[in-house]
């Protein structure tokens, strides 16, 4: 069944496994705001749309949850989360962290496939600039993904997609403000430094490319007010638990 929604089709393929494809086309409908803050959602709501039962609709739910994209509160039913400053942090901090090695183990050992693939997916971006956001940010996902496959770490490039699921609400957002072609450049640096075999070239890009979002932070949550969380993360479902929640 085709959903379509601010001129993107979404699919639902019946043949294979429901609730992981819901789970990504309900989280990319978050990230590019087709299903923005605040905004109620139901399990019925979203099996009707998809023409799916709600079982998988119910397992997706819970993963989106996990990732800090959807409250699910007692009583009140399941609404879009804000964005968490405090997650946007910690998600960049740790995913740093993680990508930093992956660049250090392949440039400590470069390889000529893996860096020929790498700059196919940078010549890809720079095609892709002037278009659809979301295109791009697909784009740069695919570019840290072939980094973490170039190292050998797709396991770890799973659960690294769990993290970053806030800072790719707030890079959707930037996207107006930070040029793409600076992005495309520092995904060049990282490439270069790996080529040469310069771990430090290639770990410093990595680290200056990954804090742009912090900087970038404060103009976009005053910017865009409903889209940010005014008090610290969580706390609403903290009260609500344990007020024993609201009844409709």
């Amino acid at each position: 069944m085709l959903i379509e929604q601010a001129d993107r089709i979404w699919e639902i393929d019946q043949t294979r496994p429901i609730a992981p494809q819901l789970r990504r086309v309900l989280r990319e409908r978050i990230v590019r705001n087709d299903l923005q803050p605040g905004r109620k959602i139901s399990e019925s709501e979203i099996a009707a749309q998809y023409g799916v039962s709600r079982q998988p609709v119910r397992e997706a739910f819970i993963r989106l949850s996990d990732e800090g994209l959807i409250a699910i509160l007692p009583q009140r039913g399941t609404r879009i989360r804000r964005i968490g400053l405090t997650a946007v942090r910690e998600s960049r901090f740790i995913r740093e962290a993680i990508e930093a090695d992956i660049v250090r183990l392949l440039a400590e050992r470069p390889d000529s496939a893996s860096v020929a693939e790498l700059r196919d997916l940078i010549d890809q971006q720079h095609r892709m600039a002037e278009g659809d956001p979301f295109d791009f940010i697909r784009a740069d996902e695919a570019f840290h993904r072939a980094l973490a496959r170039s190292a050998a770490k797709d396991g770890i490039w799973q659960r690294v997609q769990g993290l970053k699921s806030q800072m790719d609400r707030v890079r959707f957002l930037s996207l107006g403000h930070f040029p793409v072609r600076k992005l495309i450049d520092q995904h060049a640096a990282i490439v270069e430094g790996i080529a040469r075999g310069d771990v430090a070239s290639a770990e410093t890009a990595l680290r200056l490319h990954l804090r742009e979002v912090l900087s970038d932070l404060p103009l976009i949550a005053q910017e865009n007010p409903d889209f940010f969380d005014a008090v610290p993360d969580g706390a609403e479902e903290r009260v609500v638990r344990l007020n024993g929640g609201d009844h409709e």
